[in-house]
């Protein structure tokens, strides 16, 4: 580049260019707002000006300039100093001229004397005199472009600072399609006190008497007026340390949650809606933010729908009932009469109601504790320690660890309460520990009677899938059973576990009385074992729980399971992780009073427990997952150290990894600044230039064809940038690649993990922190975020952001000490002394799956032997629908059914 030398003769001596920071122009505002009448008699334009409260946005390779007027409206001549460009990011990005700059299809002539610069010299402005200056921008890679423009006069220094979004393809194609507005929700309200019913799903053949019928379970009016005034009952307040007041405290807890789920379920309310016809049959409705946050709709929920023209009149509103969700989308079963008289265009006021069946069911568990040995609520009320007798352990699935065989063997040699804990860090081996002390008592107890629950349909399939494949254990007809909600769609789960489950006219139901008393294994999830009750198995029948990722559960929950089939001599096995994510709880006020604490946390504080006594508590310490680097932090963080890493070797694909600054460490931060958006009336966040990124790395990743799209996983907390990202990697090359929050990837593991923190301006970073949404502050999601990956993790983000929160500054600079960071320039190097943690949130992110916690993919090929016995007499069939296949890894829906 030439300097521009048309200026006057006397010039100033101009400066280096300078450094610039990360610049927050959502969070400083002064940065981009600038008043012409307060500045004085030289006023500056502003190039590149926002467009809708944001940058411009540009295309990345292609250069773009605007011009920058510098008036003095002064009756004296001014001298002007120099224009410099006094800091760019990314560095070198913009330059200033005094010609303008040449268009594309300039001729060589134009190109070959255009000068440009990235400072011009001085000169004297006359009164009135107006001095044009070129800006120009050719961005070089997808991020936010940032300049600091100076124009130093005689006495005074003015700055102008300039932002420009660029964009590739992909970024573009993903930018928001219509602006952000919270909608219209909630504004006129219809009675509902008769309505003209709709049909329900279907429920099978005539539904049978169940021998113990669910109670209604009304929030008593005093509770309810007492809570709608904010006041907190005092038996809450109280707390819990005895059996004394457990039933009230949790009861008046659920009540909290309840009412909070009453209020989230209206906020759904919409007016002025459309339906869209869906085959011969259905009509749908699309309900944003439907799939990220709870309480959600599940089948057979209601919702009261009335044409917007009838509001204020007497006619009756129609039902119509939920028959699937998919996505963002309901599809719907109205009176006939509604379907005949519907046309597309009617618009509809739309009104929600909450199905209450779960909570009801978590009543009754708090019900049931009462009946329960108080060994189980309270561990420290039982007399003395105990001590276990075990024998020696020859082993069925696997070759065990020391940690992991001790743990078995203190199972089958546990009499009862208390419960024994097998504390799973991530990667250890805890499911394969399950597993085989399932399998150990299945081949070695003849009178042993299982049941194995877990947090999520797919994570029961996971351990039902383990169970199967065991090759050393032949399994006996009809002797395990996987239970399932009738709310479970048929298509979600994997067609060869259809022989070990059972279900009336395409739809799934729990066996009769006497055919669950048969089986010796039977797999539910936490919320579905409340079947079994309804059935009328009671408490003494299993002799053994198994309680998988206890973590995740909250304690009402885990006692649908305890609660309603433990006796004293019933022994009782919770495997998980308090360090890991905890249950979802939406009241603020329940969570911060204890509910969002899980039981397996709540009896860690007991020190039977809390001293790692064999007898009740195993923790099993060597890591097969992750590479040692990868390892390292949560290990120190969390662990105490003690997690040892046990991965094989370094994987094959990393020689090929030509962005990684060092194999050694497979950890890389790639710092970029994007943009945070939201579009329509959808409140959930996404950063298209993090998605981009990831699209790029991904291509980057597998263009040696070492790496397969199931080996890649892609985290990342808020609901729209998961669709984004979904949506820029929708091609057949890349069918199989997992993207989802961090809930979607607890108990899961891939070779390669990336992460898209999205979060790119600090008050919006504030707002997350103060309602403990999305990464920070929530150091358990941190550490689960960062323990799925096997071989390589790579981290996607703005460092100035990230740099807020403890854990994450760790992670960041653990990269910048390895030279194992790139992209725009880090943050200074933060100080975080020894003060009081936030408080965290228990109960996720508004836009996280309530109990998403995925085990094995569904999709993926079942590795069931091709001959195994399929029990008779049972549904084997594919189900029929017309009905469009659902998203497989969408929110994990209710296990409700009224």
């Amino acid at each position: 580049m030439s300097t521009v030398d048309r200026w006057e003769e006397e010039r100033s001596v101009i400066a280096d260019k300078g450094e610039i920071g990360f610049i927050d122009y959502e969070d400083d505002g002064s940065v981009c707002s600038y008043n012409p009448i307060e500045e004085g008699p030289i006023i500056i334009s502003v190039p590149f000006p926002f467009v809708n409260g944001k940058p411009q946005s540009v295309a990345v390779g292609v250069t773009v300039s605007d011009k920058i007027t510098i008036k003095n409206t002064t009756t004296e001549p001014v001298e002007l100093w120099g224009v410099k460009i006094y800091a760019s990011n990314p560095e070198n990005s913009f330059t200033v001229s005094v010609m303008e700059p040449p268009r594309s299809d300039s001729d060589v002539e134009a190109l070959r004397t255009f000068l440009e610069s990235y400072s011009l010299e001085d000169r004297v402005l006359q009164p009135g005199d107006n001095l044009t200056v070129w800006l120009s921008c050719k961005p070089k890679e997808v991020c936010l472009h940032t300049s600091a423009v100076h124009f130093e006069l005689e006495n005074e220094t003015i700055e102008r600072v300039v932002f420009l979004l660029a964009d590739d393809k992909i970024s573009q194609s993903l930018a928001p399609s219509k602006p952000y507005s919270r909608g219209t929700r909630k504004k006129k309200q219809f009675s509902v006190d008769s309505f003209v019913t709709g049909p329900r799903p279907s429920r099978g053949r005539k539904p049978r008497m169940v021998r113990n019928r669910l109670p209604r379970y009304i929030i008593p009016n005093e509770t309810r007026e007492l809570l709608e005034s904010k006041q907190i009952p005092n038996v809450v307040e109280e707390g819990i340390s005895t059996s004394r007041n457990y039933v009230p405290y949790f009861k008046n807890l659920l009540i909290m949650e309840e009412i909070q789920l009453e209020e989230d379920m209206r906020s759904y309310d919409m007016e002025c809606v459309s339906f869209r016809r869906k085959g011969n049959q259905f009509l749908s409705l699309e309900v944003p933010g439907l799939a990220e946050r709870r309480p959600s709709l599940v089948l057979g929920d209601a919702i009261f729908a009335k044409l917007a023209s009838d509001y204020g009149t007497t006619s009756p509103p129609y039902q119509g009932c939920i028959h699937r969700v998919e996505a963002d989308e309901v599809y719907l079963k109205f009176d006939p009469k509604f379907h005949s008289r519907h046309r597309d265009g009617d618009v509809y006021n739309v009104q929600f109601s909450y199905n209450r069946v779960n909570m009801r069911r978590l009543y009754q568990a708090v019900d049931a504790s009462e009946q329960l040995d108080k060994g189980f609520l309270f561990p420290f009320e039982a007399c003395g320690r105990r001590q276990i007798i075990t024998k020696p352990l020859v082993p069925i699935s696997c070759v065990p660890n020391e940690e992991q065989t001790r743990s078995v063997e203190m199972i089958l040699g546990c009499k009862g309460v208390p419960p024994y804990v097998i504390h799973g860090p991530p990667g250890t081996g805890k499911t394969m520990t399950l597993v085989e002390a399932i399998l150990q008592l299945y081949t070695t107890r003849k009178h042993a009677r299982i049941l194995v629950c877990a947090p999520s349909n797919s994570a029961a399939d996971h351990i039902l899938e383990k169970l199967l494949i065991e090759k050393a254990v032949e399994f006996q007809q009809n002797e395990i059973f996987r239970l399932n909600a009738a709310a479970r769609s048929y298509d979600e789960m994997n067609p060869e576990f259809a022989p070990f489950c059972y279900f009336e006219d395409d739809v799934f139901k729990c066996p009769p009385f006497e055919a669950l008393l048969d089986f010796k294994i039977i797999v539910s999830t936490y919320m579905s074992a409340s079947l079994l009750n309804a059935e009328g198995i009671g408490q003494g029948h299993f002799t053994h729980i198994f309680l998988d990722e206890a973590g995740q559960a909250s304690e009402p929950e885990t006692m649908i399971s305890v609660a309603n089939f433990c006796k004293r001599n019933t022994v009782v096995v919770l495997a998980g992780d308090p360090l890991q994510l905890g249950p979802v709880i939406y009241s603020k006020e329940a969570e911060r009073y204890g509910l969002g604490k899980s039981y397996l946390e709540r009896i860690f504080e007991c020190e039977f427990y809390s001293d790692m006594d064999e007898n009740y508590i195993t923790k099993l310490v060597k890591n097969y997952r992750c590479h040692p680097e990868i390892l390292h932090l949560p290990s120190t963080l969390f662990y105490e150290g003690d997690l040892i890493p046990c991965k094989d070797g370094t994987s094959s694909f990393m020689k090929n990894v030509d962005f990684l600054p060092d194999k050694e460490f497979p950890v890389l931060f790639f710092g970029i600044q994007g943009c945070d958006e939201r579009e329509g009336n959808n409140p959930s966040w996404f950063n298209r230039f993090e998605a981009s990124k990831v699209v790029d790395i991904i291509r980057r990743l597998m263009k040696n064809g070492d790496l397969h799209d199931e080996d890649i996983g892609v985290i990342t907390p808020y609901r729209q940038q998961v669709l984004k990202i979904k949506r820029a990697l929708d091609n057949p090359d890349t069918p199989d690649i997992k993207v989802g929050s961090v809930e979607q990837f607890q108990g899961q593991e891939k070779e390669v993990i990336i992460i898209s923190t999205v979060r790119s301006t600090i008050k919006h970073n504030d707002f997350d922190k103060s309602h403990c949404l999305g990464f920070l502050s929530n150091s358990r999601r941190f550490n689960v975020a960062i323990t799925r990956a096997k071989s390589l993790l790579i981290i996607i983000g703005n460092p100035h952001i990230i740099c807020k929160d403890k854990y994450w500054n760790m992670l960041l600079w653990r990269c910048i000490d390895n030279s194992s960071y790139q992209g725009c320039a880090p943050p200074e190097r933060q100080e975080f002394f020894d003060e009081e943690p936030p408080e965290e949130g228990w109960y996720g992110d508004y836009e996280q799956n309530y109990g998403s916690s995925q085990g094995a993919d569904l999709n993926e090929e079942s590795s069931l032997p091709a001959d195994f016995p399929k029990p008779t007499g049972w549904g084997e069939e594919s189900l029929q629908t017309e009905i469009p296949k659902p998203v497989t890894d969408q929110a994990e829906w209710s296990d409700g059914w009224k």
